[in-house]
């Protein structure tokens, strides 16, 4: 049942109170701030496939792209799930070490390593570093108050996306202006790299964390989670399957949360964004892994000062930057439009890979990548806040890490068959051609969607008021703005959300 209005704002933590006190978490603020702007400081990234296939290392291409580069997914795959644990069960910190360390050993093999199989090792731990990200992501919310959540997720994806243009910015200045050659910008990168791991043995270690480590809460005043209000259940019988189970795994969290999990999939809403987030995610980073030795085809050139990847990079970042900030200002009936909107960004994404993969103009597949990243990243924020709006905090860490584990399996299958040497070991243009019929299926199938969802508001017709325009806010706010909760509690319980008329949904 939900908390009324007045009892959850007593819940509620308060703000940093005036004194030591703010300045202590604006100081934390800046520290994590900063390690975030530093950890992506990495200028020799965007030019590590030319690198690869140049004078210093002289991979060929077809090693690069059939043998080397596959790695990456399958690593990601197989670590994925450990860390995300571990993350948990460790506090965040031990598991933003091991990514820097990570990083290190990348730098490390780039610079020294001379086989396929020192860069396949290279990419596995690349592999490891992406996996790891989720600890920085969760960890800056188990450091401050619950009512400043909102504020240190704009800081920190702020701080990141600072990092990552100004790493691509510095990097194409000192290829191009500077002519600094490839293996000087990796050992920069180098530089940095340890410059942030050394930043990371100075980061405040929490107590406790989402899932193995819950504690008592931060403060006297902190609402109940999610999972406590499980708990309170426990002893109350339990239905299906899970009753024919053992007490101590039928009364775990991890077996309420897997039920409250797979009853939150019957919301429409829910599913249709976690099927986006599977089926787009997988090709976005399909795109991005490859685009760079696709650039390396259409401009085949050994002058590093005319090799503009950085560059490429920065302005996608930045319009990606820019696409997610405008998503926030959108106010549409997502119930209605939703498989409407995806279905135009879809073929718009399939057009710009058509694009890449057909000119042989190098200024016209940067710009073609620069829009294609955007597009992906203007729906991002949106798919974010229609998952959260309805889920608790646990639930919302759960069915995001299920949704991006199901997009890194497909993402790997294609990948075996696509584009490793053991499967059909496809040049890279023709696996963009690959690519363009993926985004072009995709597109068929949320067409249909959409043609079916317009079809069932028109048969409904007056029989019931259209809901509400629903405005893109973060999750925080939106269901405060509809049940009169607080920030902290501001997310319907999931048996209240499936009593809801469907229309709603």
């Amino acid at each position: 049942m939900a908390l009324s209005g007045p009892e959850v704002e007593k819940q509620v933590p308060a703000e940093p109170r005036p004194g030591r006190k703010l300045q202590s978490w604006w100081s934390l603020v800046f520290c994590l701030c900063f390690y975030g702007f530093m950890a992506q400081m990495r200028p020799g990234e965007s030019f590590i496939t030319p690198y690869l296939l140049g004078p210093d290392k002289n991979f060929t291409q077809k090693q690069v792209t059939n043998e080397i580069t596959p790695v990456l997914s399958y690593s990601y795959l197989a670590v994925l799930v450990p860390i995300f644990l571990l993350t948990d069960y460790l506090r965040y910190k031990p598991v933003l070490l091991l990514q820097g360390l990570s990083y290190v050993s990348v730098w490390l093999l780039l610079l020294f390593g001379s086989s396929v199989l020192h860069m396949q090792a290279m990419e596995f731990f690349f592999g490891i570093t992406m996996a790891a990200r989720i600890a920085y992501s969760s960890y800056i919310f188990s450091l401050v108050p619950a009512a400043c959540y909102q504020r240190m997720a704009g800081y920190s994806r702020a701080s990141v996306l600072l990092g990552v243009f100004t790493s691509s910015v510095l990097g194409q200045l000192l290829v191009t202006m500077g002519r600094v050659p490839f293996s000087t910008l990796n050992y920069i990168s180098l530089a940095f790299l340890t410059f942030s791991l050394v930043l990371t043995l100075f980061l405040k270690r929490p107590k406790r964390s989402l899932f193995f480590n819950r504690g008592a809460p931060a403060s006297a005043g902190a609402s109940p989670s999610e999972l406590d209000r499980m708990n309170l259940g426990q002893g109350q019988p339990t239905g299906g399957k899970l009753g024919r189970l053992p007490a101590s795994w039928r009364d775990s969290v991890l077996a309420h949360m897997l039920r409250e999990l797979g009853r939150t999939a019957r919301l429409p809403q829910l599913r249709l964004w976690s099927l986006w987030w599977v089926f787009n995610s997988a090709g976005y980073y399909l795109i991005v892994y490859y685009v760079h030795i696709l650039w390396n085809v259409v401009n085949p050139t050994t002058d590093t000062t005319r090799v503009y990847n950085g560059g490429a990079d920065a302005a996608s970042t930045l319009l990606g930057a820019v696409t997610s900030f405008a998503a926030g200002f959108v106010q549409l009936r997502w119930a209605l439009w939703a498989e409407l909107i995806i279905a135009v960004v879809t073929v718009l994404q399939a057009g710009l890979v058509f694009l890449m993969y057909r000119t042989s103009s190098i200024w016209l597949c940067y710009s073609a990548f620069v829009l294609f990243r955007g597009s992906y990243q203007f729906l991002v924020p949106v798919a974010t806040f229609q998952i959260a709006s309805s889920l608790s905090q646990e639930l919302r860490a759960l069915v995001f890490g299920v949704n991006t584990f199901l997009a890194t399996v497909l993402k790997t299958i294609i990948t075996l068959v696509v584009s490793d040497k053991r499967g059909l070991g496809l040049p890279v243009r023709s696996q963009f051609l690959i690519y363009f019929v993926y985004f072009l299926v995709l597109f068929v199938a949320y067409v249909l969607a959409a043609l079916l969802t317009g079809l069932r508001h028109f048969r409904q017709g007056r029989r019931q008021p259209p809901p509400p325009a629903q405005e893109l806010m973060s999750p925080m706010q939106e269901p405060a703005a509809q049940d009169g909760l607080a920030p902290e509690d501001g997310v319907r319980a999931v048996g209240e959300q499936r009593q809801q008329p469907e229309a709603k949904a």
